[in-house]
């Protein structure tokens, strides 16, 4: 029966560990949560209110994060500040008579997004930019809008790199040990 004591001293230490590294990273890749950045995903509902609800690419609700809505006639100063529900949504009314496009800006934790609600008596657009860490980096989308994640072919070629680099990394190591051994003899 071959157990890590025996087979750590027959293949060495170093090489056991230049085995073990790429496994390691690997289950951690394949069984670790969804990577931690992630885009924005608002949707909203005008009824009597404006109901608007922020989620992340993965479809997790973007509880707490900071609502800011700027009226029509004022769009540099928040007309109401807020947080959004466990939910990610938030819920407000707009001044009646108040025509125009409200803006409703979310973020949290660096990720956010601003959408542009026109009022019912000027129609019903709604434009999405995306907010980034740099303003430089915003991206214009015209609603529904959906940033979704990466596609299969991106998935990938992602993993198959991944994979590559930690054969490549394998056998650099392997080779540096093997020439050093000969060096020796």
């Amino acid at each position: 029966m071959l157990n890590a004591q025996n087979f750590v001293p027959q293949v060495g230490a170093k090489k056991f560990l230049l085995l073990l590294l790429p496994l390691a990273f690997g289950l951690t890749s394949v069984l670790g949560e969804k990577a931690i950045a992630h885009g924005v995903t608002i949707q909203h509902h005008q009824i009597s209110a404006i109901q608007v609800q922020a989620t992340y690419d993965s479809g997790e609700p973007m509880d707490n994060a900071q609502v800011s809505i700027y009226a029509p006639d004022d769009p540099t100063t928040p007309w109401i500040r807020g947080i959004s529900n466990a939910q990610g949504e938030f819920v407000f009314v707009p001044e009646p008579g108040q025509t125009g496009t409200w803006t409703v800006r979310i973020r949290k934790a660096g990720h956010g997004q601003i959408i542009h609600i026109s009022s019912p008596e000027t129609g019903s657009n709604v434009e999405l930019i995306a907010e980034n860490s740099s303003p430089e980096a915003s991206q214009t989308a015209i609603a529904p809008a959906s940033l979704g994640g990466y596609t299969s072919i991106q998935k990938g070629v992602m993993i198959a790199s991944v994979l590559w680099g930690f054969i490549g990394t394998t056998l650099f190591f392997s080779r540096s040990s093997r020439s050093k051994s000969n060096a020796h003899s």
